[in-house]
C-alpha cells in the first residue's frame, strides 16, 4: 500500500465515521488474537528463561490448543543504541540466545513470535533507555521479518516532537495515526504477514484510524491490578462496540486473570466480558516460571471453553450495554451468536452475593427454549419472560440462550393456561406503565362472527373488545402497569374456545422532550452543538451539578412507573485519571414530582476524537434507560440534574440532550 493511499483511506474513513467501514484485510485476525504477554506480572523486566517457561507452559497446560498461541516479549528487551548498521538489537543480558533464537524455540513448541515495539524514540518503560522504532520503520519492519517475527505490539511513548518527547503525551500535538500508519506501511512491504496491535492507549479515538492500519487497537490507558479498572474499561468500551468485527477488533488491554489481584468471581467477570466484547484474549499472569505457577482455579477459569467460544465465534459481534441500574449496583450486556443463538451477562458491582432477575426483554428476547448458565454449569429449558439465579459479589451471570423467540412475542404454546372460556397469557413483560401499547391477537382461523372479549390485565384494567369475522389478525390498544411478571386474560363467554395462536405487545413510542424544553437553574447552561450533532435539535444541557438543573413539564396519560429513554453526552474520559478512580462515567439523577430522585451513571458516549474531532466528541450522544415512579395523569414536573454529584470522581455530570417518556 502506497503512503498515498494509506492517508487517503484513513481520511475517508474519518470523513465517514463512525461507519467505520475500510479496514485492513490480509488474512490475520479473523477472530479477536489470543495468547501470552510479559507485561502484566513481568512489567519491563522479562528475560529469555521467563518467556520460555511460559511457552512452554501454554503448551503443557494445553492452553495452545485453545487458541492461546502469540508470545509476546514486552517492553524492556532492548537497549540503548542500535549496531553500527542502525539495526535494533536485544539486551544480550537477557536474551543471551537472541531473539531470532527465541523465535524458532516459540515456533518449534508450535506458537506465535510476538515482539514489542514503540512509534517514539524510546520503548515504554526507559529508562533503562530501550530504542524506539520512530525514524526507523522499514529497517525495524525489515529486522522484525528476518527473526520471522509473527505479532508487533506498537506503543507510543516519546513519541511527540513538538512538546520535546515526554514519556507520556495525552494531549499530544498531532494526531499518533501518521506514525502508525507509517509502521502499517512498512510491514506490508514484508514478505510475511504479521499481526499489527495499535497501542496508543485510546488517544485520539483510535477506532476512526486504527482498523486501516492494524488489527487490534487499544481504546483506553492501562488495565491496572485493582477491581475499579474493570468498571472503568468497559464503560470507555460502550461507544466502540459495533466497530469490532473480522479483522478489526478494540483491545480493553490485557488479562489480570491469574495475577492474585481478583477474587474468583471477579476474574469469571473479568474474563466473561473481555470474551463476549470481542477483544484479544491475551493471558498476563506468570503462568509457570522459577518462582510462580498460576493458581489451578485461575487456570480453569482462562480454558473455560465456552467462554472462549463465544469470544472466538464466527459472526464476530461484540456485546452491548443493554442496561444499567446505578443504584442497584448491576447492569447486563448482551449481543449474538452463531447459529441464532444469544449471549447475555448479567454482571454484580455489588460485593456481596445475592439472586438477580434477567429479563429477557432488555436483551431483545422473550423466550428461549435453552439457558445454558456458564459459571454455574446448569441449564434450563423453556425459560419464559426472565431467568433468575444467585450472582457472587463481583460476579457475573454469564448465560448462552439458545431456540429463541424475539421480545414481545407470546406464542400460546408457550405462555398459555386455558380454564373454561378464559385464555390467559403469563408471564407478560410491560417495560413502562401506560395505555398506548399495541395488542396484536393472532387467529389460527377466521372467526365466524362478530365476537365481544374482555381482556383484564393484573392491574385490574379491563377493556372491551369486538372481533369482527373474517380476519386472523387484530390490532388494538392496551393498557398495562409497569411489571416483569403481568397476566394478560381473555375473557370470551360466547366463544367456548378462542383460536389465538400468539399475541404480540408493542410498547408505545412516548413523548420526547428535548434540552430546549427544559428550564435552566444554578449552574445549568444550554448549549448549541455543531449542525449534525445533539439532535433532534442540535443542542444540549450542560454543567449540570449538585447546584444546577433542569427541569419541565412532560404530560401523562397514566400514573405509575414510567421507563424513560435518556439521551446524554459524556467524553471524560480517564487518561491521567485512569491510575486512580477515574471511571470514564459521569452521573445524573431523574426525579418526578418531588419524588427521590434515581441515579444513572452514563458511560462515555463519545465517538470522534476528544483532540481534534467535532466537539472534541462532547456532541455525540448516547441513550440509556431508566424507570423512574411518581408520575400522575397530567402534567409531571420531571427535573434533570446531578443529586450527590459531589461526593462522585467528577461532580459536573453527563450533558443531557433530551429525554423520552415511554406513555
Amino acid at each position: 500500500m502506497s503512503k498515498f493511499l494509506a492517508v487517503s483511506l484513513l481520511s475517508v474513513a474519518v470523513a465517514a465515521a463512525p461507519s467505520l467501514h475500510p479496514r485492513l484485510q490480509n488474512g490475520l485476525a479473523q477472530t479477536p488474537p489470543m495468547g501470552w504477554n510479559t507485561y502484566n506480572h513481568y512489567s519491563c523486566s522479562p528475560n529469555e528463561t521467563i518467556v520460555r517457561s511460559n511457552a512452554q507452559a501454554l503448551v503443557d497446560l494445553g492452553l495452545d490448543s485453545l487458541g492461546y498461541r502469540y508470545v509476546t516479549t514486552d517492553c524492556g528487551w532492548s537497549v540503548a543504541d542500535r549496531l553500527a548498521d542502525g539495526s535494533l538489537t536485544w539486551n544480550p543480558e537477557l536474551f543471551p540466545q537472541g531473539f531470532p533464537a527465541l523465535g524458532e524455540y516459540i515456533h518449534d513448541l508450535g506458537l506465535l513470535f510476538g515482539v514489542y515495539g514503540d512509534a517514539g524514540i524510546l520503548l515504554c518503560g526507559s529508562p533503562p533507555n530501550n530504542t524506539g522504532n520512530l525514524g526507523h520503520e522499514e529497517q525495524d519492519a525489515q529486522t522484525f521479518a528476518s527473526w520471522k517475527v509473527d505479532s508487533l505490539k506498537y506503543d507510543n511513548c516519546y513519541s511527540d516532537a513538538a512538546t520535546n518527547f515526554p514519556n507520556v503525551n495525552y494531549a499530544p500535538s498531532t494526531s499518533p495515526s501518521s506514525r502508525y500508519a507509517t509502521m502499517s506501511q512498512a510491514l506490508a512491504q514484508l514478505n510475511r504477514t504479521v499481526l499489527f496491535q495499535v497501542c496508543d492507549w485510546g488517544v485520539d479515538f483510535p477506532a476512526l484510524w486504527a482498523p486501516l492500519l492494524g488489527h487490534t487497537w487499544r481504546i483506553g490507558n492501562d488495565i491496572i491490578p485493582a477491581w475499579r479498572t474493570i468498571y472503568r474499561i468497559l464503560n470507555q468500551a460502550v461507544p466502540q462496540t459495533d466497530v469490532a468485527g473480522p479483522g478489526q477488533w478494540p483491545d480493553l488491554d490485557m488479562l489480570e486473570v491469574g495475577n492474585g489481584v481478583f477474587s474468583l468471581a471477579e476474574e469469571q467477570t473479568h474474563f466473561s466480558l473481555w470474551a463476549i466484547l470481542k477483544t484479544p484474549l491475551v493471558i498476563g499472569a506468570a503462568l509457570r516460571d522459577e518462582a510462580t505457577a498460576i493458581s489451578e482455579s485461575s487456570l480453569a477459569v482462562l480454558k473455560q471453553e465456552d467462554v472462549i467460544a463465544f469470544n472466538q465465534d464466527a459472526l464476530g459481534t461484540s456485546a452491548s450495554l443493554r442496561r444499567r441500574w446505578s443504584e442497584e449496583e448491576y447492569e447486563v450486556w448482551s449481543g449474538p451468536l452463531s447459529g441464532g443463538r444469544t449471549v447475555a451477562a448479567l454482571v454484580n458491582w455489588r460485593n456481596e452475593s445475592r439472586e438477580l432477575t434477567l429479563d429477557l426483554p432488555d436483551i431483545g428476547l422473550q423466550y428461549a427454549g435453552s439457558v445454558k448458565n456458564i459459571w454455574e454449569g446448569s441449564v434450563a429449558e423453556g425459560v419464559r419472560t426472565s431467568y433468575t439465579a444467585t450472582v457472587a459479589g463481583h460476579g457475573t451471570m454469564l448465560l448462552e440462550l439458545g431456540d429463541t423467540i424475539a421480545e414481545g412475542v407470546y406464542p400460546g404454546d408457550l405462555f398459555v393456561k386455558t380454564s373454561g372460556t378464559t385464555t390467559t397469557f403469563s408471564p407478560i413483560y410491560a417495560v413502562t406503565t401506560s395505555k398506548n401499547y399495541t395488542l396484536t391477537i393472532t387467529l389460527s382461523k377466521p372467526l365466524s362472527s362478530p365476537t365481544a372479549i374482555l381482556v383484564s390485565t393484573g392491574s385490574n384494567t379491563t377493556t372491551r373488545l369486538t372481533i369482527p369475522p373474517s380476519i386472523t389478525n387484530f390490532t388494538t390498544p392496551l393498557s398495562l402497569s409497569a411489571s416483569p411478571n403481568a397476566t394478560l386474560t381473555f375473557h370470551h363467554p360466547s366463544t367456548p374456545t378462542l383460536p389465538i395462536t400468539s399475541i404480540t405487545l408493542t410498547p408505545p413510542q412516548g413523548t420526547y422532550a428535548p434540552s430546549t424544553a427544559f428550564t435552566l437553574s444554578g449552574t445549568a447552561t444550554l448549549t448549541t452543538c455543531g449542525a449534525g450533532y445533539c439532535l433532534p435539535v442540535g443542542s444540549k444541557l450542560g454543567y449540570l451539578s449538585p447546584s444546577g438543573s433542569a427541569s419541565t413539564t412532560i404530560h401523562a396519560s397514566s400514573a405509575g412507573t414510567k421507563y424513560i429513554e435518556v439521551a446524554y453526552i459524556n467524553n471524560d474520559i480517564a487518561f491521567d485519571s485512569s491510575w486512580d478512580e477515574g471511571r470514564n462515567a459521569r452521573n445524573l439523577t431523574i426525579s418526578v414530582n418531588g419524588g427521590a430522585p434515581v441515579r444513572l451513571e452514563v458511560p462515555l458516549s463519545g465517538r470522534h476524537s476528544e483532540l481534534f474531532g467535532p466537539g472534541l466528541g462532547w456532541w455525540d450522544s448516547a441513550t440509556l434507560g431508566v424507570s423512574v415512579d411518581g408520575w400522575i395523569v397530567g402534567g409531571n414536573e420531571v427535573v434533570v440534574g446531578n443529586v450527590g454529584g459531589g461526593e462522585g470522581v467528577q461532580s459536573y455530570g453527563a450533558d443531557l440532550v433530551g429525554v423520552r417518556v415511554l406513555d
